[in-house]
């Protein structure tokens, strides 16, 4: 016998440690509780013979590549959205109560104009002139005007001054006139 026929013959015999090796997957020692796996990069994991069938599954899958590259089909790239909770401050920083006063009819108007312009619309155009609260709009005005004075008009125009007040135009309508009114009011 060559020298060769004999070293064959002699690995053939099973040792209680031999193993049997593939490629990759799942070997099982002879004899032993064990559980050995060759991966692709040729590294040994070993598991215990109770470990579940799903590890088992599990490490198989390694061995494919699991993780696919996406087809990028877009020009533009777009972060994820991620969750964004709503503000929950331990103390607010603007008290609601301080700044948001509530536009009462009082409040709304504050006085009638009385320059020479306001007294010349007064009597032409049958118009009073009123200085308003900056937040004040058309109907309020309007509605304010019913309830103070008792007079119905037809239209309110509204000018915001260069002082940050707001000037309000209020045409009368035809029943009422602006030269009575006015001295009811005490404009005159």
């Amino acid at each position: 016998m060559t020298q060769l026929q004999q070293k064959k013959s002699k690995n053939t015999g099973k040792n209680k440690h031999s193993v049997n090796v593939f490629k990759k997957g799942v070997v099982k020692p002879s004899d032993s509780k064990k559980t050995v796996k060759v991966t692709k990069k040729g590294v040994k994991k070993t598991l215990n013979k109770n470990a579940s069938k799903k590890k088992l599954l599990k490490m198989k899958d390694d061995d494919k590549d699991s993780k696919k590259k996406k087809m990028k089909l877009s020009i533009r790239f777009k972060k994820p959205k991620t969750l964004k909770l709503a503000r929950n401050p331990k103390c607010p920083r603007i008290v609601k109560s301080c700044h948001s006063k509530a536009l009462d009819k009082y409040g709304l108007i504050k006085y009638p104009l009385t320059s020479e312009k306001a007294m010349k619309k007064i009597e032409e155009i049958n118009t009073l002139v009123f200085i308003c609260d900056k937040r004040a709009n058309k109907k309020n005005i309007k509605k304010s005007v019913k309830n103070l004075f008792g007079i119905e008009c037809d239209k309110v125009n509204v000018l915001n001054t260069l002082n940050g007040d707001k000037k309000a135009y209020v045409r009368l309508s035809g029943e009422h006139d602006a030269l009575e009114v006015a001295n009811k009011i005490g404009i005159l």
